[in-house]
């Protein structure tokens, strides 16, 4: 007896170590791949006189575009693109492709001749990096989210896939610590001169990295439904309408309220608390590191309550805080501790969602579409909702109705909890069975 039990606790240690190295090995390239995105956006205050001359009005026009196309047209693309990928070839073959198409778009930035040398060619060229970008990431949240959820464990699902949101903010940190060591040690000329190519250069090859760890993970596919002719198809997913709508639902107040306490959290400190923009950034620095901290808390909390009365709080709590606590905000200036605290406050009812939002949608979708169905719904409402956060918050501040915006977002986390209540519960209804790493 006590060697079965000796046998059965080394199986079971062998399966835990399989599980963390199959997260390790997928999460570090989604880490790749948001630092690549955010990145270009760090460092375009360096390169863009490189690429967009201010005395040709046609290469400012094609810059606009190359934004816009590769902002938000391609994320929907690519979230469609590799979903399907992933439904028929596998979720491995579709990761492995999502950042090496990155790979492809970084060492490309890296390397592209400015508009002096090449003219046009050189900003047209940028804008197809980006477009491969945009295609790469948009593609990367919903199989990542599929196969971290698959490859879990039915008793701590929530806290292994917390971790696409510790990578996906770190990717962030991690572009924000590059631009800062690299503002240090060359300073703004050089990084206007040349050195703005290095940050995509460490992308490249941390790319690389990320796909000879992904080389090793194993498929969680199942061959029998990979194979099946309707898998991967819109035509499938249309026939689980549910939980299409849930997931449009929840992500689109679910990415409203992450950028909102994110990335548009640090204007909002500068133009309307009064922060200097320097010091925003460090508060902010401050809150999204603890924040990264708090998604395996709550992607733990999750396994332990269960994902629907998690989602429910969120849904509550969203609505009714945000009014208070961007209202608090706004008073706090002056008082850096404060105001961290508060940013705080909003990113802990934020994380209720964020540490559980790859794998309560992967649990509404079965195993022919799952891949689909979260990273084609997800890409749709994040462009819509998440991506226009900054837009329409500066613009209810340009027309002087601040507090507007605040009622826009609470409006949607309570489309966010109708949602929610709309959701099966993944405990008794879900989709996902609880299979050990083959």
């Amino acid at each position: 007896m006590s060697s079965i039990a000796d046998a059965s606790a080394i199986s079971g240690e062998h399966e835990t170590r399989r599980r963390v190295v199959a997260i390790v090995a997928s999460s570090s390239g989604n880490l790749v791949e948001w630092y690549d995105f955010y990145v270009y956006s760090f460092f375009s205050l360096y390169f863009a006189h490189a690429f967009f001359p201010a005395s040709d009005p046609t290469v400012q026009l094609l810059s606009a575009a190359g934004v816009f196309a590769a902002g938000f047209l391609m994320r929907p693309i690519g979230g469609w693109l590799f979903g399907m990928l992933a439904d028929r070839r596998g979720r491995k073959f579709s990761m492995m492709l999502s950042v090496l198409m990155m790979c492809g778009g970084s060492l490309m930035i890296a390397v592209l001749p400015t508009y002096d040398s090449i003219g046009i060619a050189a900003p047209a060229l940028l804008l197809l990096a980006r477009l491969l970008q945009g295609l790469s990431v948009g593609g990367e949240y919903g199989t990542s989210a599929t196969y971290m959820s698959e490859v879990a464990g039915s008793h701590n699902r929530g806290f292994f896939s917390s971790f696409q949101y510790v990578t996906l903010i770190g990717g962030q940190l991690l572009a924000v610590l590059v631009a800062v060591a690299l503002e240090q040690s060359v300073g703004e000329q050089a990084l206007r001169d040349w050195a703005w190519r290095i940050p995509f250069l460490i992308g490249a090859a941390a790319a690389l990295v990320a796909l000879f760890l992904r080389r090793s993970l194993h498929e969680t596919g199942d061959a029998t439904t990979l194979a099946r002719k309707d898998a991967g198809t819109l035509r499938a997913l249309i026939a689980h309408p549910r939980s299409v709508l849930v997931t449009l639902g929840i992500t689109a107040g679910g990415s409203l309220i992450f950028y909102t306490f994110t990335t548009y959290m640090q204007k909002y400190l500068v133009n309307t608390v009064g922060y200097p923009a320097k010091q925003a950034s460090v508060m902010m620095l401050v809150a999204l590191f603890v924040y990264m901290l708090m998604q395996p808390l709550f992607g733990a909390l999750s396994d332990r309550i269960g994902r629907r009365p998690q989602m429910l709080a969120f849904g509550v709590l969203g609505t009714l805080a945000v009014l208070p606590l961007m209202t608090a905000i706004s008073g706090s200036g002056g008082q850096p501790v404060l105001s961290v605290c508060l940013v705080l406050a909003a990113l802990a009812i934020v994380s209720l969602y964020t540490s559980i939002s790859g794998v309560v949608k992967a649990e509404l979708f079965p195993a022919q579409v799952r891949a689909l169905g979260v990273g084609f719904c997800y890409a749709i409402a994040n462009a819509m909702f998440g991506g226009t956060a900054e837009y329409v918050g500066l613009n209810f501040k340009a027309h002087g109705i601040e507090s507007g915006f605040y009622w826009y977002v609470a409006a949607m986390m309570a489309i966010v909890l109708v949602a929610t209540i709309a959701m099966p519960d993944p405990r008794r209804l879900g989709h996902m069975e609880a299979a050990p790493p083959r």
